[in-house]
């Protein structure tokens, strides 16, 4: 009975924690993040027309990618591992994941 109560409470509790993360990443990269990632890329789901760096849209990172890239830089993108929180990181790279369609592990190309 136990297990069945928790698997309903986890159940409930599912959706509005993946949408509190969605909307943490979403602000991540629109506003919390200095230089705003909106400012150099663009991202349909975030509003983003950014064109120095490449369209998200386009290049479809997967979560790894797009954490690897936050935390180490790529090209003239800077590192924000000392800029942002671990929390933070993880949340903006699956959301860039999940709103370019790259979350299924096709975004292994590089900038």
């Amino acid at each position: 009975m136990r297990a069945v109560l928790a698997a309903g409470l986890a159940l409930l509790l599912a959706p509005p924690i993946a949408a509190r993360a969605d909307d943490l990443g979403r602000r991540v990269f629109t506003q919390i993040a200095q230089p705003s990632c909106a400012l150099c890329h663009t991202l349909e789901a975030a509003g983003a027309t950014g064109t120095l760096g490449p369209s998200l849209d386009e290049l479809k990172p997967d979560k790894e990618r797009a954490l690897h890239v936050l935390r180490h830089g790529s090209g003239v993108m800077p590192p924000f591992a000392d800029k942002l929180t671990p929390e933070q990181i993880e949340a903006v790279a699956a959301f860039v994941a999940k709103a370019a369609g790259g979350e299924a592990g096709s975004g292994a190309s590089s900038r």
